[in-house]
Formats: structure tokens, C-alpha cells, sequence
């Protein structure tokens, strides 16, 4: 059994719960796509991605029973370092359109600091949704097995004062995109239909336990006319003793593992982000069936 030494300090009220961000069940998606239970050890083989990639989303809300598109997501990889030692920097930016502004402004930007051997270093997330606008930030550190994150959550609108938290847990605690680092390289021939996979994921606020089903596998059309073979997964959550599943997204059953559609079951709605180019990518798109 693993054992878990947790310590929690909190300044401030904890925040009203609200909607749930686009750009965080983007990222539940991309992160949670191909993840494992989480390890004591937190470094891993990068197997999957390179410098330079560059991969483009549309997104897309459900809109009095019509699919309007909404805005765009990128997220792009570099080689660069953090604290004088080499790393891997990864930023997610999520824009909406003006034209939607009115219904759900979105204006939000990730980024994280991952080692070479992939350990989580440091995350921050600026996200204007709504009338809301907060910047989260983690800081990860390891000392005798154990994985240590300080997180900080600054509001600036509304101003209130800031939240801070610290947790400690034997196994290793990732951001939304460093589990994406890691997750991306690992092999999930093994699944098979109906496993569950559970790990935890600080978001900057909190640590939360993520619970992902795996569902089989499924062709799909993206954006760009192409239509992919994927693996399925369900991102749920559990209230009241009942399951609810937030997310399914659909990844590129290839070495890349790309997300390439993601449905997403939103607090005001629902919402789906379709893959729509890449570039750098370290391997051929393999899972690329036919043209539509």
C-alpha cells in the first residue's frame, strides 16, 4: 500500500466554485490522455516529442442546438532551461473569438517547466474567463522519495487575498501539462477496456485525485479532412457517490499520441476541440487513416 505524508496551509478562504474553465478541460484532456497511475519516481523517457512542436486546435460550443466555432488553442514545445539546468518549456494558449466575447470570454495562458528526464519544475496559468481573471502557480521540489508542490493562487479579479497551499505525497504529483510530458510517452498497449487510472494533478489551487477510463478505440474525423484511428478515454468525477464523466477525448493511436477531438461536458454547456495541425512533430501521424 503507498503511503502519503500530506501537510496543507491555507491563507485564505477557499474559492467560490464557479464554471469550469475551457482551457482547463482542454487541459484535463491533453493531460489525462495517455496517463498512468502516478510513480514514486517522478522522471521518465522522453519518447514522444521534440523541440519545435507546434499543435493547433478549434474550438467549439454548442449554441441553441447549433456547433459554433468559438476560438483557438495552441500548444507549442521548446528546449530551454530553468534554474541553469536544461529543461523543456511547454505553453498552451487558448483564445476565444471577439464575436463570442459576449457569451464566454476566454483569454488564457499555460506554462510549464519540465527536467529533461521530464520531472515537473514549475506551472503557471493566467486565465481571463468571464468577468474573472486569476494567475496560479506551483513549484515542485523531491527531497528522500517524497514529491513536495507549493501552489499560489493571486486574484485580480475580483481582488481578494491570495490563497497558498503546500502537499507532499509519496507518489509524484504533476501539473496539467507536465502529466502530459510524461503521459505521451507511455505505451498503453497493455489497457484493456474498462481499466481505470487514477493519479494526482495540483492545478495550482489544489491537489486533486483524477480518476481516467479507458473505453477501446475509435476512427475519427479532425479538422484538417483526415480521419485518425484513436484510443478512448474518459475523463469522470464522482458526486454523491454517482459517476459523471466530464470529458472524452479521443488520441492518435501512434507514438506522437495527440489528442485529436475532445468532447467536453461543461458546467454551462457542452464544448468540443478538434486537432487541427501540427508541426515538428518528432514521428510520422501514423494513425492517419483516410481523407475524408
Amino acid at each position: 500500500m503507498k503511503t502519503r505524508k500530506r501537510k496543507i496551509r491555507i491563507t485564505a478562504a477557499p474559492a467560490i466554485a464557479g464554471k469550469r474553465g475551457w482551457v482547463f478541460c482542454l487541459l484535463g484532456a491533453l493531460l489525462l490522455a495517455i496517463a498512468t497511475p502516478a510513480k514514486a519516481q517522478c522522471t521518465a523517457e522522453n519518447t514522444a516529442f521534440q523541440s519545435g512542436e507546434h499543435v493547433m486546435y478549434d474550438l467549439y460550443f454548442n449554441w441553441k442546438f447549433i456547433w459554433k466555432k468559438v476560438g483557438l488553442a495552441s500548444l507549442t514545445t521548446f528546449s530551454t532551461t530553468y534554474q541553469s539546468k536544461p529543461a523543456y518549456r511547454f505553453n498552451l494558449l487558448s483564445v476565444g473569438s471577439k464575436k463570442t466575447d459576449f457569451f464566454f470570454k476566454m483569454r488564457d495562458t499555460l506554462t510549464c517547466y519540465v527536467s529533461e528526464k521530464l520531472e515537473p519544475l514549475y506551472f503557471r496559468k493566467a486565465a481571463e474567463e468571464g468577468d474573472r481573471y486569476t494567475v496560479d502557480e506551483a513549484w515542485f521540489s523531491y527531497k528522500d522519495g517524497v514529491s513536495n508542490v507549493k501552489q499560489r493562487r493571486i486574484w485580480h479579479n475580483p481582488v481578494r487575498d491570495p490563497q497558498e497551499m503546500e502537499y507532499s505525497d509519496s507518489r509524484c504529483i504533476f501539473d496539467m501539462l507536465s502529466i502530459l510530458a510524461q503521459a505521451r510517452s507511455y505505451d498503453p498497449a497493455d489497457y484493456k477496456i474498462g481499466d481505470r487510472i487514477q493519479f494526482p494533478m495540483a492545478t495550482g489551487r489544489k491537489v486533486e485525485e483524477q480518476t481516467l477510463i479507458y473505453r477501446g478505440k475509435e476512427e475519427v474525423k479532425a479538422n484538417n479532412d483526415t480521419i485518425y484511428r484513436c484510443l478512448v478515454f474518459s475523463f469522470v468525477e464522482y458526486k454523491k457517490g454517482k459517476e459523471k464523466e466530464v470529458i472524452t477525448f479521443f488520441i492518435s493511436d501512434d507514438k506522437n499520441h495527440l489528442p485529436i477531438r475532445l468532447d467536453m461536458y461543461l458546467n454551462f454547456g457542452s464544448a468540443k476541440a478538434f486537432f487541427k495541425s501540427v508541426q515538428g512533430n518528432r514521428y510520422p501521424m501514423t494513425s492517419a487513416v483516410r481523407k475524408k
